[in-house]
């Protein structure tokens, strides 16, 4: 994509994003994102820490090393099919203190996929368990609360760290959908608005076959914002920092 929708209008956001973090570090808040799925090929299923400790050791972003490969192969078949490829980018927030955002106008989870809903190509947005709660009961989607070394958690995180719009205070976990790119080589049906008639249009130039791995740090970001900016509203961070 070119212009409002072009990729390169996350850099305002990921140098916001990066400031955030640093205040977000200060109540000891921890915000990453890495690659789940392209083309569908999927990442297995890893621990948080896990998640972090190796999301940056390929450049797709993906913490299986094994899948990132496959990834990596599909592009450079799909490019040289002049295509492109979606997929799925997974944000994760440790540490977030319960109770921010508001139950109703301000819902933590609304004002966090508004904000991601900015990220070009951005398709849809899911949290926790996501719309695989349509096929649960509430016994097997409710999260039971316990008591663990002194606090109450609960024993599963379906809910994604977020319950009636307020964080829980387990970790906050969202999966953004985003969309194969538009411009493509490959020939496709279009209309000519001036002379009225049908054409057609393939796309030269330098065009990424897949934006996902590019688009990890700019949720990454979003997520940053929000979080900070309700941070802020609940008086844990300052409006002037010294």
């Amino acid at each position: 994509g070119g212009g409002r929708f072009s990729g390169r209008i996350t850099v305002a956001f990921v140098m916001a994003g990066a400031i955030a973090k640093k205040l977000l570090g200060r109540l000891g808040i921890d915000v990453f994102a890495h690659t789940v799925e392209i083309g569908g090929i999927k990442a297995r299923p890893k621990e948080l820490a896990e998640i972090k400790e190796n999301a940056r050791k390929n450049p797709l972003w993906c913490a299986d090393q094994e899948a990132a490969e496959k990834m990596a192969r599909l592009i450079e078949k799909t490019r040289e099919e002049k295509d492109s490829l979606g997929g799925i980018i997974e944000g994760v927030a440790l540490n977030v203190p319960a109770g921010l955002g508001e139950p109703v106008f301000d819902n933590l989870d609304g004002e966090l996929a508004k904000a991601l809903f900015a990220v070009p190509a951005v398709k849809g947005v899911e949290f926790g368990v996501g719309f695989s709660v349509a096929g649960k009961r509430g016994s097997e989607n409710n999260d039971p609360f316990i008591i663990k070394e002194g606090k109450i958690i609960t024993a599963t995180n379906n809910a994604g760290g977020i319950l009636g719009g307020i964080s829980n205070g387990m970790p906050i976990v969202v999966r953004v959908a985003i969309k194969p790119t538009a411009s493509i080589a490959r020939s496709q049906e279009t209309v000519d608005i001036q002379k009225m008639t049908e054409t057609s249009i393939a796309v030269l130039g330098r065009h990424d076959v897949c934006i996902v791995p590019r688009a990890v740090s700019g949720v990454e970001a979003m997520m940053a914002l929000t979080l900070c900016d309700f941070a802020m509203r609940a008086g844990l961070i300052p409006g002037v920092i010294k």
